[in-house]
């Protein structure tokens, strides 16, 4: 099922402030009928998730004087996922990159399958007209932060 959510709005929900380069904020989700509704929250006015709500994350608006990064190219980020495949200790990373293809809009969801053996995702890649299937190995947050500064270091 998906979700049509709003853009970030840069101003708290509670007090209408306008949100700053570098400040810290809270989003949460909440359902509305059939529809959620994105509200976004200033740090200091945060008070825990309010009634309704089905998700929350902590970020952190970018300071506009830091250098954006730049990721590699969408066909060399496929590359990498190739390589990827024959590397079974390193599977969580694969996911974790096909997760990042998939928001960047390279791959997209068909299916997923849940079997004795771990649960699988089968993504399908337009531009090669091809389909993966990719084992859904979800990292601990240790390794999902190695995982993060590894692709860092190698797609930026």
């Amino acid at each position: 099922m998906d979700y049509e959510l709003q853009r970030f709005s840069r101003h708290c929900a509670q007090s209408g402030r306008e949100l700053a380069p570098g400040e810290w904020y809270f989003t949460a989700l909440v359902s509305e009928g059939f529809a959620l509704k994105r509200q976004d929250f200033a740090a200091e006015a945060w008070t825990g998730p309010p009634p309704e709500c089905v998700a929350w994350w902590k970020a952190q608006i970018p300071d506009r004087q830091s250098a954006r990064k730049r990721w590699a190219p969408n066909d060399v980020m496929l590359e990498f996922f190739d390589e990827l495949a024959d590397q079974p200790e390193r599977q969580d990373m694969r996911y974790v990159l096909a997760l990042l293809l998939v928001r960047r809009r390279v791959l997209r969801v068909e299916e997923e399958h849940k079997e004795q053996g771990g649960e699988t995702v089968s993504l399908y890649c337009p531009r090669r007209d091809a389909t993966y299937t990719v084992a859904a190995v979800t990292p601990t947050p240790e390794r999902a932060e190695q995982i993060q500064q590894e692709l860092a270091r190698l797609l930026q």
